[in-house]
């Protein structure tokens, strides 16, 4: 439910929007309702990714009552009775690609069409408003040149949401929707539904349970918000188009995601003196060593702080206690067993593999591609290697993968170092910029959990804290300890079916706008 749109002192402009609030013209069949559960992920997940410093929308408060609501959490017919919620959030804008598609020509595969096709009215207004207030330099400059003025609009929101899913990437964060109408048209984060953040660096990750194809999986986040942006050049192409939309899509989405990438990823890993092209594969062998030895994707990244500069005093020292680090990081032969079992049987990927061989197209609009059948064989592979598999196997190899990692790694750490260089000052250096970039805390589900579970029995200290951890996610300092309580009131209202209800006003916190 839309409240309104403020400006601020500093010129900026907020929307003021209710989730959960009931039913609106737009709710479907749907009642309209959030609960307590989904309303806490939300909150604490825009907070998180607000203070590890990427573009999102945010969340000021939670209240929620004494009324409940049938939900299926895991679509598996075991339906509970859940705590009505409303959560009330802001941003500059919650447009997104989908505000677009109201107006959208005949689909041949659905057979659909928008609602205000043909709009044409409607389509300049929200064209106009979305450019003038949100780019306005775009809008000032090439106003009378609505061509011009949307090709640069187009390349300004490709580059905002290449920039969104290389931070994304970066800090392990797995989106779960990534459909048109989640997707910002500024370039934020937007709509926390079955979100995650990875914990054993899985790259075909799924967060989603009604996802089993793996179309929003983490490693497919970059290919799939790239072609959600050619869903939106499609519709913008009555002013822009389409063969002009794809080219800037083409030029700029991948160039932009990989050079923010690649920077982040420097600095995660204190290369802060050089870009070198070599840089690339020690990066991606990182990761293929986390991925083949099952080890935990947040610690191990903020573990790397722990070695020092070759040449420096106790270098050696320091190499052992990364390798000790991330070895302890690494998960069992059971645990990895389960992060490779198949998605489907035998059977069925059989009848997948045929289609994909002589009928690929049909194979897509079930949902499933070649990514999926290629992981599905890879993970029986996988599991087929682990079956003989001791403890004391995967421990012999997870040391002889990550010394063969730290080494190349130490390789590159030299190429930092000259002869001029202070090591003391250097080695400083390194860790803030490595601590102020690998986040110690980020929101686990595990975590967020035990904090629903508290609040769903009236005890919000748990969400408290867990606030207060995400609230500085680089910190240093022991946040488990002595964490400050904070009172959550009661307060007797009377509705207008169920009069003296003890409603609990949850105000979580205040985004600072």
């Amino acid at each position: 439910m839309y409240l309104g749109e403020v400006v601020n002192r500093k010129g900026e402009r907020w929307e003021l929007q209710l989730k959960g609030a009931g039913p609106t013209p737009y709710s479907r069949d749907a009642d309209g309702r959030k609960v307590l559960r989904s309303s806490i992920r939300e909150y604490l997940c825009s907070e998180a990714m607000h203070n590890l410093n990427i573009p999102t929308t945010r969340a000021l408060a939670c209240v929620t009552s004494g009324s409940k609501v049938v939900r299926d959490i895991y679509y598996d017919g075991h339906p509970i009775l859940e705590r009505c919620t409303v959560v009330s959030r802001l941003a500059p804008t919650f447009l997104r690609f989908g505000s677009f598609e109201i107006f959208k020509t005949l689909d041949s595969m659905s057979g659909r069409i928008g609602p205000s096709v043909g709009r044409t009215d409607l389509f300049d207004q929200l064209l106009d408003y979305i450019i003038s207030s949100f780019y306005p330099k775009v809008y000032e400059t090439f106003c009378d040149d609505r061509r011009k003025m949307c090709a640069v609009f187009f390349k300004e929101v490709v580059i905002k949401t290449a920039h969104l899913v290389a931070n994304w990437q970066c800090v392990g964060f797995c989106h779960g929707v990534l459909n048109t109408d989640n997707m910002s048209i500024v370039g934020l984060t937007i709509d926390y539904g079955p979100f995650g953040f990875l914990d054993y660096y899985n790259p075909d990750h799924i967060c989603n349970g009604s996802d089993s194809a793996g179309r929003y999986s983490f490693a497919n986040q970059p290919k799939i918000c790239g072609w959600n942006l050619a869903k939106l050049a499609e519709v913008l192409q009555r002013v822009l188009p389409l063969e002009e939309g794809r080219s800037i899509l083409e030029e700029t989405y991948f160039e932009a995601f990989d050079d923010k990438f690649m920077s982040q990823m420097r600095k995660k890993l204190g290369l802060i003196r050089k870009n070198l092209p070599e840089d690339r594969q020690l990066i991606e062998d990182f990761l293929n060593t986390m991925a083949e030895t099952g080890a935990d994707f947040t610690n191990c990244f903020r573990g790397l702080n722990q070695i020092l500069l070759p040449g420096s005093r106790d270098f050696d020292l320091s190499s052992e206690k990364l390798k000790s680090h991330l070895m302890k990081q690494c998960c069992t032969v059971e645990e990895l067993r389960i992060l490779h079992k198949p998605v489907i049987n035998e059977s069925e990927l059989m009848v997948y593999a045929t289609l994909l061989t002589q009928q690929p197209e049909l194979l897509e609009s079930l949902g499933k591609g070649a990514d999926f059948v290629k992981n599905e064989i890879e993970k029986r592979k996988k599991l087929n290697s682990l079956k003989d598999c001791s403890g004391e196997m995967k421990t012999a190899k997870d040391s002889e993968l990550w010394q063969h990692w730290i080494n190349q790694y130490s390789d590159r750490l030299q190429l930092e170092v000259d002869n001029q260089c202070n090591f003391d000052d250097l080695n400083l250096e390194r860790v803030k910029i490595m601590n102020s970039t690998n986040p110690r805390f980020v929101l686990r589900n595990y975590l967020l959990q035990v904090a629903i579970d508290a609040a769903e029995r009236g005890d919000y200290s748990e969400v408290q804290k867990l606030l207060k951890i995400l609230e500085d996610p680089f910190s240093d300092a022991n946040l488990f300890e002595d964490t400050p309580e904070i009172n959550t009131g009661s307060v007797e209202v009377e509705e207008q079916n169920d009069s003296n209800i003890d409603r609990r006003i949850l105000e979580i916190g205040r985004a600072h706008v």
